[in-house]
């Protein structure tokens, strides 16, 4: 396999979790309008499942490094 496809690989793999991170992010935010302003322990569920998923993306990318260093230096 050529060093352009396993980059090609990668970039759709990092372009994916991005898409992923924006899509249910955006997709909580619409949620998060519906909540009542009293309803304060829906809030914090809704930030709560931003924040996971956000976080989630971020172990994802470090493990994309990884990944990356292998493809390029084996």
């Amino acid at each position: 396999m050529t060093l352009g496809a396993k980059l090609a690989i990668v970039l759709v793999a990092f372009v994916t979790i991005l898409t992923i991170v924006i899509y249910m992010s955006f997709r909580e935010r619409r949620l998060g309008k519906q909540i009542s302003v009293d309803d304060v322990e829906a809030q914090q569920a809704s930030d709560a499942r931003v924040l996971t998923v956000i976080f989630s993306a971020i172990i994802g990318g470090m493990l994309l490094t990884l990944i990356t260093a292998y493809l390029v230096f084996m």
